[in-house]
């Protein structure tokens, strides 16, 4: 199973990425070296919306169309669905 994750920031800004264990990716973006470059800077990141995947494939096709919107279609894809899992 793949999950497809975004977090807000604690500068409010939003991160998205696919994981295979999404407690322990959180984790990583909150306390280790582990997390993304993007997110160290801009702990503590709080899970704002995930959705689950069958397959990597799938899961990177959904996060690269994310990854293309614009920050209000994120907000409103949060605000609309929320975290899921």
């Amino acid at each position: 199973m793949y999950y497809l994750y975004i977090v807000r920031c604690a500068d409010k800004t939003l991160y998205t990425g696919i994981t295979t264990d999404l407690d322990r990716r959180i984790l990583e973006h909150n306390e280790k070296k582990l997390g993304a470059k993007y997110t160290a800077s801009r702990r503590p990141v709080k899970l704002v919306y995930s959705k689950k995947f069958k397959s990597r494939s799938v899961a990177s096709k959904e996060e690269a169309r994310i990854k293309k919107l614009k920050r209000v279609q994120k907000l409103e894809l949060i605000l609309t669905y929320g975290v899921r899992t």
